[in-house]
């Protein structure tokens, strides 16, 4: 990413679940705390002083960022002599919530990373050395970093249960932070697919949502329905949301609009998942007036656009992987023949779901399944036409797909397990 050409409004948020501990992240690494009553106001940014000068992010055109893993832990990259310094930002709960901003040195020589625009917490006190090179705001202060040695501070969302400026024993590690994200993403169902950056892409939508929320059921009732669908899935109270879901389905009930139909399964799920049977039925009634023909998608991955929703985005991603019970809708990309799939637990229903991997023998992909809830007739149309299955779990052998790619490699014939 450009530093200098970013779009200054892009930014990722960090924060703490079920706290009011938020944080937008620039292209360039610059932090900026939400304006939550006691959380300090302003922006934390950061320069680096290397061998030849003074580097800014913001104006650099070395400057590379990325999520680790698709979740709200966001490294960037400056490019320095030899080498970068490379930043992390990721948020914990300790005492009301902190941000952590760590900046590492992936060079062969020392150099000095300057912060300014909010009072923060360090791991260890300040240079006394007199900046040379370059103006600092009157608050900025430097540490010394030296080859292959870190720097943290912190940023305090809850300034009132910390005195004096250390950190302390806080030592927010960012690992099982990453970890954390992903078991809760997990919840709602795992992907192991060929194509990492799709699978990174849904854990990032799902973190956004968690930390951003449904879009507005009034100027999205679809998409809103999505994204109240996955919360519960990711574990938010479905009777919670289930009230709230009421108006966007009286909207979108008689709509022709695309999505619409699998909106309302979304719905019903939410009422299968808060134990309310009268409104899961009034949703079935909904859906049976309408009369869907499920629509089988045919757009490849790399169309699945991630917009306003992100429940809307998880949901193209997973039809894609089962379309009802139809597993593999269209087909098997061409980059992934000859490599291992897993999918666990993908919505084939309002109150139903599968599991399944496919593994190669010689030419052929193996399948091996298993359902979660009221068992549904499992096809594959896409893939072998001539195969269908209603039951529970089992394994079967699918036809030799058009022009394989290769064959697997030697010892890929692990199992899976499901949970």
């Amino acid at each position: 990413m450009n530093g200098a050409s970013a779009d200054a409004t892009r930014s990722i948020t960090v924060g703490v679940v079920g706290q009011p501990c938020r944080a937008d992240v620039t292209a360039w690494g610059d932090v900026t705390p939400w304006g939550d009553p006691g959380a300090p106001a302003g922006t934390l940014r950061w320069l680096v002083a290397a061998d030849d000068r003074w580097h800014d992010p913001s104006v650099e055109v070395a400057v590379r960022q990325q999520r680790v893993g698709g979740t709200p832990v966001v490294a960037t990259r400056l490019r320095i002599p030899d080498g970068d310094a490379v930043q992390h930002v990721w948020s914990t709960p300790d005492r009301g919530g902190l941000t952590f901003v760590e900046v590492a040195n992936d060079s062969p020589l020392p150099f000095a990373v300057a912060f300014s625009g909010l009072p923060v917490l360090t791991d260890r006190p300040p240079s006394d050395v007199p900046v040379e090179g370059i103006d600092l705001p009157s608050d900025a202060f430097v540490m010394p970093v030296g080859h292959h040695a870190s720097v943290r501070v912190a940023i305090p969302h809850d300034p009132k249960r910390w005195v004096g400026r250390s950190l302390g024993e806080a030592r927010g590690e960012r690992s099982p932070v990453v970890d954390g994200w992903i078991a809760t993403c997990d919840r709602a169902s795992r992907l192991d697919l060929p194509d990492e950056r799709l699978v990174t892409d849904v854990i990032a939508a799902r973190c956004d949502l968690l930390l951003s929320g449904a879009v507005s059921p009034t100027d999205d009732p679809t998409g809103f329905v999505f994204d109240a669908d996955e919360l519960v899935r990711l574990g938010e109270q479905a009777a919670t949301w289930l009230p709230e879901i009421v108006p966007p389905i009286e909207a979108i009930s008689r709509a022709e609009q695309p999505q619409v139909d699998a909106a309302l399964v979304a719905a019903q799920r939410i009422a299968v998942a808060a134990g309310d049977d009268r409104a899961a039925g009034d949703i079935s009634r909904i859906r049976a007036r309408r009369q869907p023909g499920r629509a089988r998608p045919t757009a490849p991955f790399s169309e699945v656009v991630r917009g306003t929703s992100a429940g809307r985005f998880v949901h193209e991603v997973e039809r894609r992987l089962a379309s009802g019970g139809d597993l593999l809708p269209i087909g098997f990309p061409r980059s992934w023949i000859g490599l291992g799939i897993e999918v666990h637990r993908v919505p084939t229903g309002a109150d139903s779901a599968v599991s399944y991997a496919v593994r190669w023998h010689g030419e052929r992909p193996a399948v091996l399944w298993e359902q979660l809830g009221e068992p549904i007739t499992l096809t594959a149309t896409a893939v072998d036409s001539e195969w269908s299955t209603a039951e529970a779990s089992g394994e079967a052998l699918w036809s030799t797909p058009v022009q394989p790619r290769r064959l697997p490699v030697a010892g890929d014939t692990d199992s899976p397990s499901f949970g």
